[in-house]
């Protein structure tokens, strides 16, 4: 199964909009960027052996983890790589329901929680 690459996007934005109003201020400042696949480095970087098992990728420092004391942080950056959820799709609504789940994912790492929490909540 295959998006557009704007069809893909306005799925990705979707997804971003069902945020709950309080926490969108917390994502102003997050990029949120769709690619095809992670790249070599990007795996070796976050421990990934195969890069076709990589959805999405939060990059930045989390909510909780911020400091007055360091008030400088990279840019905040969500990466979604459309072929990859592609790859694990068979139909359009699993597709939409995958790039939810993977969206939130990303955003819950941004809030500070772990791939433990984010599993027990669903979104593992």
């Amino acid at each position: 199964m295959n998006l557009s690459e704007d069809e893909f996007e306005a799925v990705v934005e979707e997804a971003i909009q069902s945020i709950p109003p309080g926490f969108n201020r917390y994502l102003d400042e997050i990029a949120v960027d769709v690619e095809d696949m992670p790249d070599q480095s990007t795996c070796e970087q976050v421990g990934v052996r195969d890069p076709r098992s990589l959805l999405g990728l939060y990059r930045g420092t989390p909510v909780t983890n911020r400091r007055v004391e360091a008030p400088y942080r990279y840019p905040e950056r969500i990466v979604i790589y459309q072929r990859n959820i592609e790859r694990i799709c068979k139909s359009k609504k699993r597709m939409v329901t995958q790039i939810r789940k993977t969206v939130l994912h990303e955003i819950g790492h941004h809030f500070g929680l772990s791939e433990k929490q984010l599993r027990e909540l669903g979104y593992g």
